[in-house]
């Protein structure tokens, strides 16, 4: 029964993923309300789970299913990898949308606006964690940033290779169910980071008017941007003029 429940919940995400892949698969510039509905379900549930005693009965489950002692670190390292997959996209014989520089930009951009997001509701918020080490539990970032990027990689790549495209979502996925299973967030807690994170990829990947900024005199400017994940959650920028 309890691996039921955890299927359950890994199809519900993949579900609502594919759905916004068959909604947005068509190329347009314009941004359709259309494009909001699933991130804002995702916050929605989570809202609507938020102190709620289903919330509190699904971290039991999933304690129970996992282990007491269950911890790992993967969902450090998952949220970054759709990050890889854009630099890498292009080297694997897939045609993305951007320039390197326009990628990078679209990364710091979009996965700014979802860490200011968070962080502004977790401090209104103020919901302490599962395992009670900070009362900064809603909404999870992690959740956020994996989704952003998830996001940001499909819109790259959805036009040459859909699959290449949408497999960030699997890695986003995993991170939600990696941070309740760590017991660091509730249910509750990814839903609403899911659907930040998706909103924030789906809104800079159609408009995001720092792409026409220039790095100085020479434009000719490699960067990279990574999001720090860990105890503490930011974003690094490596600029390096050619």
């Amino acid at each position: 029964m309890k691996k039921i429940f955890f299927l359950i919940l890994l199809y519900f995400f993949n579900a609502q993923i594919y759905g916004q892949i068959n909604d947005t698969i068509s190329v347009n510039k314009k941004i359709s309300y259309k494009s909001f509905i699933i991130p804002s379900a995702l916050i929605a549930s989570g809202g609507l789970l938020f102190n709620s005693k289903i919330n509190t009965n699904i971290q039991e489950k999933a304690r129970s299913f996992f282990g007491e002692n269950f911890h790992s670190q993967a969902d450090n390292v998952f949220p970054l990898v759709p990050i890889m997959q854009i630099y890498s996209g292009r080297y694997l014989g897939f045609e993305p949308k951007n320039t390197i520089r326009n990628q990078t930009i679209d990364i710091a951009v979009a996965n700014s606006v979802s860490l200011v997001i968070v962080t502004a509701i977790k401090h209104i918020a103020k919901e302490e964690r599962p395992d009670h080490s900070d009362n900064l539990s809603y909404p999870s970032g992690h959740s956020a940033i994996a989704f952003t990027n998830a996001m940001l990689l499909f819109n790259e790549y959805k036009e040459s290779n859909v699959w290449y495209a949408s497999s960030g979502f699997l890695f986003a996925t995993t991170t939600g169910i990696f941070r309740i299973a760590n017991n660091k967030h509730y249910a509750s807690d990814v839903l609403t980071g899911a659907g930040i994170g998706l909103a924030s990829g789906i809104l800079v990947s159609y408009y995001n008017p720092l792409q026409s900024m220039k790095f100085g005199k020479n434009k000719k400017t490699t960067a990279f941007v990574y999001p720090q994940i860990g105890s503490q959650i930011g974003i690094g920028l490596l600029i390096k003029p050619e």
